[in-house]
């Protein structure tokens, strides 16, 4: 970079600088001024034609909800078994205007392969065709069906878990504030990568690094708006999970932020609300990288180092976990 680089560019290691100039010959120009058709065409993966990580058992399902049928892909490492194994429900990211079944397909693989869970993949509804509460509702609606069909798909029912990149994240942990709400039995645990939990778009990350690579600050305010739709009037908990009067009573969770990130310290911040209400929290924060590095499998190095600490969270959890109430 030259001397006009910004001030986080040092921030940077070699493999994701060299990322970022990737990212910046990609992009003609930010996600924000693309618009959603835009972005999706540049941004959005296709499918992988020879996977990094081989399971025994990849599976395309459709789940039913309340909207209609949405696709999902199931993941396990061992097919022919009947024992019912613990399942992790991930939430892909995206902006809630972005993302598929295969921009998280090599991460499902390697937490599945990993870990030794099932893992389950959501392709909820996306904004702005689908604005806020629809993919919350798809998620929660699905949720609700893998614990009623759990026993057919070989899981068990009370070891379930719910995770999710970015937006995704933000959806893991709105599921667990609603069935907390309804009184509904809870995931056993939220793991979350760079969780967009907070609409103020206030703490000190989102000026720091206004113009990251391929998230900056204004891509997060133009991905919001067409979450939650015009004229939305703020303050729903179920949207902006920070916004939730309390977090006690929620599922543990594993919480993981990249260095240079608009989404950093939102993510931080709610990772210490949780500790404050009680709930036990691991919080890494991965230096060096951007935000998405954690579905880069095979790209950067500390995706390789995250998706081995969630494994490792995840077999811990199939150990001693119990479901909370």
């Amino acid at each position: 970079m030259n001397d006009t680089a910004p001030t986080w560019w040092n921030l940077l290691d070699e493999q994701a600088a060299a990322m970022a100039r990737m990212i910046d010959q990609m992009l003609p120009m930010p996600l924000h001024q693309l618009g959603p058709a835009g972005a999706r065409a540049l941004v959005n993966s296709a499918p992988a034609a020879d996977p990094i990580t081989r399971l025994d058992h990849v599976e395309e399902l459709t789940v039913p909800t309340r909207a209609g049928a949405i696709a999902a892909r199931l993941y396990r490492t061992d097919g022919t078994s009947h024992d019912a194994a613990p399942a992790l429900v991930y939430l892909h990211g995206g902006g809630f205007v972005l993302g598929t079944l295969d921009g998280c397909d090599e991460l499902c693989r390697a937490i599945a392969a990993g870990s030794g869970w099932t893992v389950l993949s959501l392709e909820y509804r996306l904004a702005p065709e689908n604005p806020y509460p629809a993919a919350l509702q798809d998620c929660v609606d699905a949720y609700a069906w893998l614990t009623r069909s759990a026993p057919e798909l070989g899981i068990d029912p009370d070891r379930i878990a719910i995770g999710g990149d970015s937006a995704g994240g933000n959806l893991a942990a709105a599921l667990c504030l609603y069935r907390r709400d309804e009184d509904n039995t809870l995931p056993i645990a939220q793991v979350l990568a760079y969780p967009a939990v907070d609409d103020t778009f206030t703490r000190p990350s989102w000026s720091e690094f206004v113009d990251a690579p391929l998230l900056g600050a204004a891509d997060g305010h133009w991905c919001w708006e067409r979450y939650v739709g015009a004229g939305h009037p703020g303050g729903d908990h179920l949207a902006a999970p920070m916004r939730a009067p309390s977090l006690r009573g929620l599922p543990p969770a594993l919480i993981i932020t990249a260095e240079v990130d608009p989404i950093r310290d939102d993510a931080e911040a709610y990772a210490q609300r949780l500790r404050g209400d009680g709930v036990a929290v691991s919080s890494t924060r991965y230096t060096g990288v951007f935000h998405g590095f954690f579905t880069e499998v095979a790209v950067f190095a500390q995706a390789g180092q995250a998706i081995d600490e969630v494994c490792e969270y995840l077999r811990e959890l199939a150990r001693t976990a119990r479901r909370p109430r």
